[in-house]
């Protein structure tokens, strides 16, 4: 039964927002009404979490305001409504298909305005009714009904009487497993002759669900009506003896604690009064808990060595602490204990597809790996290393594989570590002593077979102290890590339970002994339609929900999303793109906060005006009106991106000047292109005697970041002979690719890379090697879409495609001196 109804009877409290009922008595059914003095269309009114019964007196409060204005003026009319209870609790404005269609017809008895604005009234239930037709919602719910009386009670006074004393007598065992309920609640209960008005009482003080209630009210025969009630108390009962028996057990267990302890603190006080070594318990009860461990003979045997070693030390010894945590870690540290894998494929794909967008190929391999792992039933395998720049989800990948998997998911990140204790741990006879972030990440996993993301590879650092790349090979080798010793454990660890996956930004500053021992899988980047959807899918729900906004608090155009990814970021991965959309909404979430009025649609217009001008513009990519700027393409480890060589020409004696912090590469580049132009400048339409009398600058803008590598080989040249020739480069072209004196065009990396840049900045034309054209194969043909790529082989291939034959506006005319005749 409910507690707190009964108690409510003796104590006059009111409910918060007709969300509790508290139950009064007034008097039975001599006060119910008769047919005459209904009207004939009834409002109503909702109630939460409870249902009316006929002949029990409801004191409610009203706050909606729908609410308060029918109760005014029903209580200045005829004081009669219809109250139906709500199919849901957490509907704030409940229309006709929200509500029961039986309930009770109320008269209300009286009316309290509160202070605080709410109105309280006292109701008391009349009859049953069903709604026939509604009439109308607003200003509140006004319906035609009809009432719904009891069937005829076909029981016998025999068995009505049976029943009574089997419902009072189960309702006193209630209460009196209910200490809330006060005494005089019984002898209230005992008063109630009359069967029907027994039953509706009990039915409201029942401790059950609102549409069990329901059922209870709806039902028209007496007898089934109280044999359905008797049930419902029955299992409260049932509920109420089991939970008075948990708790007199809690009590005894708690009580036995108790008195464990006052006799433990006497042996304490006993033993430092004899000089007994009182630690001696706890060392016995690491050594049970050592018993049940699934351990290594040669740990075990360590262990019961190292816990002798502890019985005969002094606790009053500096030595003391150090070993039994020693010993605390052996005994905490999860030897053998291993979660079930799950090698659904098909779920974990599900659940790749669902925390990631794009990446097929990467999704491809990760089940091929998981498929191996499930055919050969080996926990050794590969090691993975997810390489890519910044932000296309190389962490969170491995989260995913951890929640396809059901193993646990630990995370160390390695970006500048520097000391190999990191790694490998300290011995114990240094003050401090810890072991090693691999052990301890174990240790706090509680498994021994947890997904392991080794974080920012590429980003260990080494000094005096050690170098911790080394001490991570044998970390990451399948054929050592099953013996892996910490230097603070002092014992073998089997390490090849655990799926170690590494991730990285750049694989040139990885140790190359290190890099042989991972399998590499590359994330390049996501091109814009993938971006597009990524947002769609991810970052924008994802910010919505962290800056407290509804569906319907805001909503994204297309436009605005391409907008964003086009003129506001300019990267591989999603984290800038993630920043400007927190940054759109920021906005919306102060218009919501301020209550001011704005558009909840997005588009690429309320874009610009929340982030201001555009960061990128796309047209500076496509000038071509000056002869010498050329687009290269470059690999940056945040992804691909392009750069511009641009070339001038001025009086002089030819000296060569390099600008825009160029690496050696680079500048060996423009030496051999400038050598190749010397050398075939005939061929190519070029005065020898300009090389003598112009001075050349090439300049690569952008010159507070450093450039180096070897693609901008063909940009060089290309720009160089532009400025020579004064013919301009074709519009929305870019190239990339190394070159030798002889005129080869050689091939590079990063090919994926950028060709992302390229699209990203509007580029329709690539030159590049004819022997990258094999790293083609390897890219989405999504990616390569409005692309002409060009290959080639040698250097007056790329002048034929790069170069226009109109020359600039203003060309330069060469002043040059005579040619002296033999």
């Amino acid at each position: 039964m409910n507690d707190a109804n009964l108690k409510s009877i003796f104590i006059p409290e009111f409910a918060d927002e007709d969300s509790e009922e508290l139950i009064q008595i007034i008097s039975p059914e001599d006060s119910q009404m008769s047919e005459a003095d209904l009207p004939e269309n009834l409002p109503i009114l909702p109630i939460r979490n409870t249902v009316l019964f006929p002949g029990v007196v409801l004191p409610i409060t009203v706050g909606r305001t729908k609410s308060i204005r029918l109760v005014k003026k029903a209580y200045r009319g005829d004081r009669i409504i219809g109250v139906l209870a709500q199919k849901n609790v957490k509907t704030e404005d409940p229309q006709f298909t929200d509500l029961f269609e039986v309930g009770t017809i109320a008269k209300i008895l009286k009316m309290i305005v509160l202070p605080d604005g709410n109105t309280t009234i006292i109701i008391q239930g009349q009859k049953r009714f069903k709604i026939s037709e509604q009439v109308q919602e607003d200003p509140h719910h006004i319906v035609k009904y009809h009432t719904v009386p009891d069937l005829p009670n076909a029981l016998s006074k025999k068995e009505q009487k049976a029943i009574i004393q089997s419902l009072k007598d189960t309702a006193t065992k209630i209460m009196g497993l209910s200490p809330e309920i006060p005494k005089e609640a019984r002898v209230a209960v005992d008063n109630i002759d009359n069967f029907n008005f027994l039953t509706h009482f009990l039915s409201s003080n029942v401790n059950a669900e609102v549409n069990d209630k329901q059922m209870l009210l709806e039902i028209d025969d007496p007898k089934q009506r109280s044999e359905k009630l008797l049930q419902f108390m029955l299992k409260d009962l049932q509920m109420l003896e089991l939970k008075h028996e948990i708790q007199e057990k809690v009590h005894t267990d708690i009580d036995q604690q108790q008195r464990d302890y006052f006799l433990r603190q006497q042996i304490r006080i006993l033993q430092d009064e004899l000089g007994q070594d009182g630690p001696d318990q706890e060392v016995e009860a690491l050594r049970k808990r050592g018993e049940k461990k699934d351990w290594p003979a040669e740990v075990k045997d360590h262990f019961e060595k190292e816990l002798d070693k502890i019985s005969r030390m002094n606790p009053a010894a500096a030595e003391f602490p150090v070993a039994m945590s020693y010993v605390e870690l052996l005994v905490d540290l999860p030897w053998n204990e291993v979660t079930e894998d799950n090698f659904d494929l098909k779920n974990a794909r599900k659940v790749l597809d669902r925390d990631h967008f794009g990446l097929e190929k990467v999704k491809d391999r990760i089940i091929e790996y998981l498929a191996v792992r499930k055919l050969k039933k080996d926990l050794k395998g590969p090691i993975l290393c997810l390489y890519g720049p910044p932000g296309v989800g190389k962490t969170s990948l491995g989260k995913s594989i951890a929640d396809s998997l059901n193993r646990k998911y630990v995370r160390m990140s390695l970006g500048g570590v520097h000391d190999e204790a990191e790694v490998r741990g300290h011995r114990k006879t240094y003050i401090g002593a810890m072991p090693g972030k691999i052990i301890q990440n174990l240790n706090r996993a509680k498994s021994s077979n947890p997904v392991f993301i080794l974080d920012e590879i590429d980003k260990v650092s080494s000094d005096f102290r050690g170098d911790p790349s080394s001490a991570l090979l044998e970390v990451l080798d399948p054929e050592q890590n099953s013996t892996f010793k910490d230097n603070y454990l002092e014992v073998d660890y089997d390490l090849s339970k655990v799926l170690f996956i590494a991730t990285a930004n750049s694989l040139d500053s990885i140790q190359p002994a290190l890099r042989d021992r991972m399998e590499i899988i590359d994330i390049s980047g996501y091109t814009l339609e993938e971006k597009v959807e990524i947002a769609k899918k991810h970052l924008i729900p994802k910010q919505r929900k962290e800056h407290g906004l509804k569906a319907s608090d805001i909503s994204f155009d297309k436009s605005a999303i391409t907008k964003l990814v086009n003129d506001y970021t300019r990267e591989s991965g999603v984290r800038s793109l993630e920043r400007k959309v927190a940054s759109v909404i920021r906005s919306v979430a102060k218009s919501v906060a301020m209550e001011e009025e704005y558009d909840s649609k997005i588009n690429d217009n309320r874009v610009r005006e929340i982030l201001g001008p555009e960061i990128f513009d796309k047209d500076n990519y496509e000038d071509n009106s000056v002869p010498g700027v050329v687009t290269g393409l470059a690999w940056t480890p945040s992804g691909g991106d392009i750069l511009f060589i641009e070339s001038s020409l001025s009086r002089g004696k030819g000296k060569l000047t390099l600008s825009g912090q160029l690496g050696d590469v680079m500048k060996e580049s423009a030496v051999a292109a400038l050598s190749y132009l010397r050398s075939h400048s005939e061929s190519i339409g070029i005065d020898h005697r300009v090389f003598d009398h112009y001075d050349l600058h090439v300049h690569v803008p952008a010159g507070a970041i450093p450039k180096d590598g070897p693609s901008a080989g063909i940009t060089m040249l290309t720009s160089l002979a532009s400025v020579f020739t004064q013919r301009k480069v074709k519009k929305q072209l870019a190239m990339t690719g190394e070159i030798t004196l002889r005129g080869k065009v050689l091939p590079v990396g990063g090919i994926k890379e950028k060709i992302l840049a390229a699209r990203r900045a509007g580029i329709k034309e690539i030159i590049m090697c004819k022997r990258n054209q094999k790293d083609l194969e390897e890219i989405n043909e999504k990616y390569l879409k409005g692309l002409n790529i060009h290959f080639v082989e040698y250097v007056p291939e790329v002048l034929e495609i790069a170069l226009t034959k109109q020359k600039a506006s203003n060309p330069i005319e060469f002043i040059l001196p005579e040619e002296k005749k033999d």
